[in-house]
């Protein structure tokens, strides 16, 4: 691979991680009594990486961990993942993670649902591990839909039976169940499911949530139950959600009303994708320190959280064109531009009220 294809690898793809503690989603559209979740007590708990207050901890080491982490998509030019295919299983992987290892990375959040032996092959020879995220079809209608639920449950068993058959379950983080599901989906589920508030699974209760909440929390806690018993184990669970919708309502630029605001607390943490440039974030009030509004949407993030937090994606666009010219900082970069957009969100989050409570900062492109 040529070295600006690496380079670019570097700013494509990473994870940034906070841990923050949560006291119940913010607003959820005027409704009065608070809304609940919570993973029953009968539950066993992850073997490796649990959630301990606001705190992931390693039972390994019996430390909280700093997540230093890259989001990991490695298809090359020739190949896609739009037909379901996994990336090829060749050398790039140690490739890359040897590029990753010499920054520092300590932890990969993996897209493709199945990944090669060659890249966990390659990730035994490191120290690295990892979290899974599962692709759920964020366009569908309904959500709440049953032949939609049944039909992503297989899909994510399927995942779930990759990561003990070809992955290493002992180096796993996480699930995510779903990743930035679109504003108008989300509408209208909760339009034709206005009764729908409640949930109780078998491992998984919530409470006055939006309708479609409650589909994630199907979705997540069927893929603890069949952990659990075809594996008699399990890995900490989200769903990945985008301030573009949520969890902070009082913007003026989110895409869905109050009453539609997704608030992604619905397993053991809270994941979240915070870019500079979103939709929440660049109209947020100043922040405490820098004055820059991504601070000021940390802030109030991390003052209402009682669970750990990974912001799972920030950083440039960086390509030289602007793919959406309406959203101003998606593309139109140049690679010069990462170091100073990295040092600033560093800054952000290293001097930001609750800056206690970070697990560490990655950053992607």
């Amino acid at each position: 691979m040529k070295p600006y294809a690496l380079f670019a690898l570097w700013i494509m793809l990473s994870l940034l991680t906070l841990a923050a503690p949560f006291p119940g989603p913010p607003a959820l559209a005027g409704q009065n009594t608070t809304p609940a979740t919570g993973i029953s007590e009968s539950t066993p708990a992850p073997l490796r990486f649990v959630a301990k207050g606001s705190q992931i901890v390693d039972m390994k080491t019996r430390k909280p961990v700093f997540f230093k982490g890259m989001g990991y998509s490695p298809y090359l030019s020739h190949e896609t993942p739009l037909k379901g295919d996994p990336p090829g299983n060749d050398g790039r992987y140690r490739e890359h993670l040897g590029l990753m290892k010499d920054m520092g990375v300590n932890y990969l959040h993996v897209f493709p649902m199945k990944m090669p032996p060659g890249f966990f092959e390659e990730l035994d020879k490191t120290d690295m591990v990892y979290g899974q995220d599962i692709w759920v079809w964020a366009y569908e209608p309904d959500f709440l839909s049953e032949p939609f639920l049944a039909k992503t449950l297989e899909d994510i068993k399927a995942a779930i039976d990759h990561v003990y058959k070809v992955g290493r379950p002992d180096r796993l983080v996480l699930f995510s169940i779903g990743d930035e599901i679109q504003p108008d989906s989300v509408v209208r589920t909760d339009s034709l499911h206005p009764e729908v508030r409640s949930y109780k699974g078998k491992h998984l209760t919530v409470v006055n949530r939006t309708p479609t909440e409650i589909a994630l929390a199907r979705l997540i806690d069927g893929a603890m139950d069949y952990e659990l018993t075809r594996y008699g184990r399990r890995h900490l669970y989200c769903h990945t959600s985008y301030t573009h919708i949520g969890p902070i309502s009082d913007r003026p630029d989110i895409e869905v009303p109050k009453a539609n605001v997704l608030t992604p607390d619905l397993g053991d943490l809270v994941c979240l994708n915070v870019y500079t440039y979103a939709r929440g974030v660049r109209t947020s009030p100043p922040g405490s320190v820098t004055g820059t509004p991504y601070q000021g949407y940390l802030e109030e993030l991390t003052a209402m959280t009682d669970k750990p937090v990974f912001i799972t994606q920030v950083g440039l666009s960086t390509s030289p064109f602007e793919p959406k010219s309406w959203v101003p900082g998606f593309g139109g970069h140049n690679i010069e531009d990462v170091p100073k957009a990295f040092e600033a969100v560093w800054k952000d989050i290293r001097t930001a009220k609750g800056k206690e409570k970070s697990a560490g900062f990655p950053f992607s492109s």
